[in-house]
């Protein structure tokens, strides 16, 4: 337990017992909460805009470097492969050393592989080059572990949604923002085309660098301190890795959510990566033009994101945690309608357009109601659930991209179709996803099991004893509104 010369901050906005925030203003940077909220999004957003900076200028690169379809795919593998893993180590990371660290040193680390790439000669130096900016993308776990102990339940979903969503929004303002890039340094270079696109990855070089030093100045970890002022004062429990890792892989909601979130965040990735070439190859528009068009489906990240967490809850007011997965496998299964649509629409570019825009608000939204459910997996073990069902969003696209886009015999709008249908078959998996305290999307909660099952299934009865539980007690007393609303007392329902 913390010991008694340990005093939390006083907060100056309304926090509940865990001093979490219990609303989000996206125009205040007060600190911890709203300051931490800007730096998470900003530094996802760097990653992306890195990360898919090459999609929009694939045209010169692939001419540059004698590049195949296969070389391409490849390198687009590559760039969301390579942070499978690095997702799940981050999630243990933030778990013991915190999100701040986490997502400043993921940005730092991966800043010299923006700055190689003017070097590269060779598609597999262009394909390393990939891989490294790629493990940039795990910022996304820090992102939403930030988001999750900086916000009460009441509005989680929708900072976790708003800080994830415009963090997925660099992977739209790089389409158009790097033909601008590329654009400038072709005019700076006397139009030498193959020098000009190598000096654009000096923007996002220099993006990561200022980001990474601006999350470890400005951001902090806890609401009532950094992880490190925390485990010197007792107030925060030192975590063993292998503990943590073991507690979030016995949980078989994660593993559901794992493959569901493959097919909403995997299907962005898989999206960002083919659809400047795409739009180019099928319909032969200006490789600007292309890249403007493409651009549309990830600044639907602007608000469609959010759209999804508001949704998830609001369900959760008028239905409990049965409303955010009802919320989750709607929005998913439209999401794999609109993907087929997509693909039907081959032949009109206007057609095309307008149901890339429906399925990409269904995508990002699906994302959002995904991480209104995350931070109730697990308490204990949030971190690795983060960062192994953020993976799974990587796993997602390593697949797709696999299986539908790297096959000359497989025409790009049919691998579009085969995706929208397999979106719609793993989505069923979150009909088995079982709280027992809240229920599920068609089974009640079991009248015998009450909020404390957190502490019950994570904890040893030495560890209760020991106050390792008193900061997860505080979490589960909030946790309450998650009941249905038959089940809740009348300051729950408010």
């Amino acid at each position: 337990m913390a010991p008694k010369e340990f005093e939390p901050p006083v907060h100056t906005i309304p926090v509940d017992s865990e001093n979490k925030a219990m609303s989000l203003n996206i125009f205040s940077f007060q600190r911890p909460h709203h300051m931490s909220f800007h730096m998470s999004w900003i530094g996802f957003f760097i990653s992306f805009v890195s990360t898919f900076a090459a999609a929009p200028m694939v045209p010169v690169i692939r001419e540059d470097l004698n590049m195949t379809k296969p070389d391409l795919g490849n390198a687009a593998l590559a760039s969301i492969t390579g942070t499978i893993i690095c997702r799940v180590l981050m999630g243990t990371f933030v778990d013991l050393v915190g999100p701040r660290i986490g997502l400043g040193m993921i940005l730092l680390v991966t800043a010299p592989f923006c700055f190689a790439m003017p070097f590269v000669s060779t598609a597999s130096g262009f394909l390393i080059c990939r891989l490294g900016i790629g493990l940039g993308l795990a910022t996304f776990v820090a992102c939403q572990f930030w988001m999750s102990v900086m916000f009460n339940g009441k509005c989680v979903g929708i900072a976790n949604a708003t800080a994830a969503g415009w963090g997925n929004l660099g992977g739209g303002v790089t389409q158009f923002v790097m033909p601008l890039v590329y654009a400038g340094m072709l005019k700076a270079t006397e139009e030498r085309a193959f020098t000009a696109w190598r000096w654009a990855y000096i923007v996002p070089g220099l993006a990561h660098l200022l980001g990474g030093m601006g999350v470890m100045f400005l951001g902090q970890d806890l609401p009532d301190g950094n992880y490190k002022l925390m485990h010197t004062s007792g107030a925060l429990e030192k975590k063993s890795a292998f503990q943590v890792n073991m507690i979030g892989m016995k949980n078989y909601r994660m593993w559901c959510m794992v493959a569901t979130y493959g097919f909403c965040f995997g299907v962005e990735l898989t999206m960002n990566n083919i659809v400047a070439s795409y739009l180019y190859d099928q319909f032969d528009v200006d490789l600007a033009i292309a890249g403007v068009l493409a651009s549309c489906y990830g600044l639907m990240n602007l608000f469609a994101r959010s759209v999804g967490g508001l949704a998830s809850d609001w369900a959760s007011r008028r239905f409990g945690m049965r409303g955010r997965l009802w919320c989750l496998w709607l929005w998913q299964t439209i999401e794999g309608v609109m993907c087929i649509f997509m693909a039907l629409a081959k032949d009109d570019l206007a057609t095309t357009i307008a149901m890339m825009v429906l399925f990409s608000i269904c995508v990002q939204a699906s994302e959002g109601a995904s991480y209104g459910i995350v931070p109730y997996i697990t308490r204990r073990a949030l971190g690795v659930a983060s960062g192994f069902i953020g993976a799974g969003g990587n796993a997602g696209s390593t697949i797709c991209i696999a299986l539908f886009f790297t096959s000359d015999s497989i025409e790009t709008y049919d691998g579009i179709m085969y995706m929208g249908i397999t979106i719609i078959a793993v989505t069923l998996l979150v009909i088995p996803i079982h709280f027992p305290m809240w229920g599920s999307m068609f089974l009640g909660p079991n009248d015998s099991t009450e909020e404390d099952y957190y502490i019950k299934n994570d904890f040893s009865a030495e560890e209760i004893k020991q106050g390792l539980a008193a900061p997860v007690q505080k979490f589960c007393n909030n946790a309450h509104m998650e009941r249905p609303p038959s089940k809740r007392t009348g300051s729950e329902s408010a």
